[in-house]
């Protein structure tokens, strides 16, 4: 495939943020640069200096919406003066600031339809900003067959091959990790078996609920121990600082660095991911599973589609169940490991070779007017 000029924007990417929409656009531009393409990233600057001259940092206020006007206007200010063949948004907020630029032609990447299945904020602005960005792009992009139709289902008008699967994949460091779980282990002081959360503390996540199926699992696994890793967004962060006051047997050990996440699942005995909405593909679950640990998860349809029968699914918000499939799977580790075999050869399909030659394929189609 001939080199292409491409622009991907995106609000946050690893390691300054760790979402998996983020880690998903990271993926994309190591992908493309190692083809040969010219691409350049455009993103905010969260905390971290990036240091490749190919990502252009714009700096931000770190508050709730008052990222947003630095972010769209410097996108907007480098997309003007910038010439490129293929302009690539991720979600509504990385796509907002190419509409604003009159890009005529773009397109862009809905990961979840959150707003539509829970409830983000009391004005349905985020819900308006999906169906005006999905309505303006020329291609959308997602990462699950469910998603894909959801999108179709809520913007009625959008033609469905418009909208384009492409899954999305995990990088080759996640991989069983024991003398560095062994280590891990032993810094944190947990000596019986670890239940993990690695992910963002939001309200739809279903912590809470995780929170009390340890509690219940604890009863029959006294030595149990609970690992939370990750950082509350704004609205979270009073009752995350109340659950570390209340619950001081957990190790809520924050910020998880790119480094340190694969020592951390290769610790855990089970993964447990509980969101009751928003989730349009699951990358932890399965970056998980290729670090040999098994995964408990919510019954969405995107896990269900992702994982077949290579995860263990319980219905949202009820912790009642999930504790009976925490001490199950806990307590026979002969079952856990015979599923976490099968898993592991399941989720190869997930590899970047695969998902980059499907969106290369879409970005000529895309230049060839197609």
């Amino acid at each position: 495939m001939r080199p292409l000029n491409i622009c991907l924007v995106s609000l946050t990417i690893p390691p300054d943020r760790q979402d998996g929409a983020a880690k998903f656009f990271r993926g994309i531009y190591d992908y493309l640069k190692k083809q040969g393409h010219n691409v350049v990233l455009i993103t905010g600057k969260w905390g971290m200096r990036l240091n490749d001259p190919n990502i252009f940092q714009i700096k931000i206020i770190k508050k709730r919406f008052m990222w947003m006007p630095q972010f769209t206007l410097g996108a907007i200010k480098y997309l003007r003066s910038h010439r490129f063949d293929i302009v690539h948004g991720n979600a509504p907020k990385g796509t907002l600031p190419i509409i604003l630029s009159n890009t005529k032609n773009f397109i862009t990447t809905i990961h979840d339809l959150g707003p539509f299945e829970t409830r983000f904020s009391l004005f349905p602005i985020e819900k308006n900003l999906i169906k005006y960005v999905v309505r303006k792009a020329k291609n959308i992009t997602t990462c699950s067959e469910s998603i894909r139709r959801e999108i179709k289902y809520y913007n009625p008008r959008i033609e469905l091959d418009k909208i384009v699967n492409l899954y999305s994949a995990i990088e080759t460091k996640f991989k069983p990790l024991p003398e560095k779980a062994k280590n891990l282990k032993e810094k944190l002081r947990i000596k019986g078996p670890v239940l993990l959360y690695i992910g963002r503390i939001a309200h739809y996540k279903g912590i809470e609920d995780i929170i009390r199926a340890y509690e219940i699992a604890k009863e029959k696994i006294p030595d149990l121990t609970l690992v939370v890793g990750g950082k509350p967004d704004f609205i979270m962060k009073s009752k995350y600082e109340s659950w570390k006051r209340i619950h001081t047997e957990i190790k809520f050990v924050g910020f998880v660095s790119e480094e340190e996440i694969p020592a951390y699942y290769s610790m855990g005995d089970v993964f447990v991911t509980y969101s009751h909405a928003s989730e349009g593909f699951g990358l932890t679950p399965i970056e998980a599973i290729a670090c040999g640990t098994l995964v408990i998860c919510s019954s969405l349809p995107a896990y269900k589609e992702v994982l077949e029968e290579n995860g263990v699914f319980v219905p949202p918000k009820k912790p009642d169940l999930l504790a009976e499939k925490i001490v199950y799977w806990i307590k026979n580790p002969e079952k856990r490991n015979e599923m976490v075999k099968r898993a592991q050869q399941f989720i190869k399909r997930y590899s970047w070779d695969e998902v980059g030659r499907n969106l290369e394929k879409l970005y000529l189609r895309f230049v060839d007017g197609l």
